[in-house]
């Protein structure tokens, strides 16, 4: 291969990485900005680390044409150079692609969300089925030392069970002084209990946001008894109404992940 030739693909090379490079860039700060949780763990990895790939890259063409003299090179074709016109067509390729990565990168994180709220779902519906025993319990609601440790121990073993359900919440609603208030207990208010002497509701406020509050209200007014799931920035959300005859509860799944569903 003539250094004529090899300047010419190190010029290809060079080009095509920092093209590589802009779209890693774009790709990388549209997940961090809009917290898009797409690919799994193992091919998140491999994308970041790709950059280290096209930096090499670059490094080398880099080299090749300082050791061929790129300038001499491109002097003595500046006649061929001068009759070469732009292609336009490439350009409009080259743009079109930013927002067709913006298309995948959040069509990828809807799929993500779409086959977590189904996980969620199914596994929610699947844990309350077999353990119809406990869940009568748990709409039992009444604010006693007994009934937070017997629900403590229920959410335990509900957040156990299956590994899609890694954080469970049971939230209620109630009233202190009059005002009516959402209390939430989890698995691990058993030992807070124990060094309680009395339990008091304070200490089992959940707090809510507008929306939140919105919904539940219309829950336990009876309204509705429609799930509610959320996410943002890899916190995955699911509102789960459990009633029984009149008494109602709400269990809260929740969990946090880093990475997303799709790929292997």
């Amino acid at each position: 291969m003539t250094p004529k030739q090899l300047v010419k693909l190190s010029n290809i090379i060079g080009i095509t990485a920092i093209i590589l490079l802009v779209y890693w860039v774009f790709t990388f700060i549209t997940i961090e900005v809009f917290g898009l949780k797409v690919f799994r763990e193992n091919m998140t990895e491999t994308f970041y680390l790709s950059v280290l790939g096209i930096l090499a890259l670059m490094a080398g063409s880099l080299i090749i044409n300082v050791m061929f003299n790129l300038t001499r090179i491109a002097e003595n074709k500046n006649k061929v150079d001068e009759n070469t016109k732009p292609n336009k067509r490439i350009y409009l390729i080259l743009l079109a692609i930013f927002p067709l990565i913006g298309l995948i990168l959040f069509g990828g994180d809807y799929l993500t969300s779409s086959k977590k709220e189904k996980m969620l779902i199914k596994s929610a519906k699947s844990i309350l089925e077999k353990n119809e025993i406990n869940s009568v319990k748990l709409v039992n609601y009444e604010f006693t030392e007994k009934y937070i440790n017997q629900t403590s121990n229920i959410l335990e073993i509900y957040s156990q069970t299956d590994k899609n359900l890694p954080s469970v919440n049971l939230l209620v609603k109630d009233s202190i002084n009059g005002s009516p208030v959402y209390l939430g207990f989890n698995q691990s208010n058993y030992e807070k209990v124990k060094d309680t002497i009395m339990p008091n509701k304070r200490e089992y406020l959940y707090q809510t946001t507008q929306v939140e509050r919105e919904y539940l209200d219309k829950i336990f007014s009876g309204k509705s008894n429609e799930l509610r799931y959320s996410n943002h920035d890899g916190e995955y959300e699911l509102f789960y109404p459990c009633r029984k005859g009149k008494k109602i509860i709400v269990l809260y799944f929740s969990e946090r992940q880093r990475y997303g569903k799709l790929g292997s």
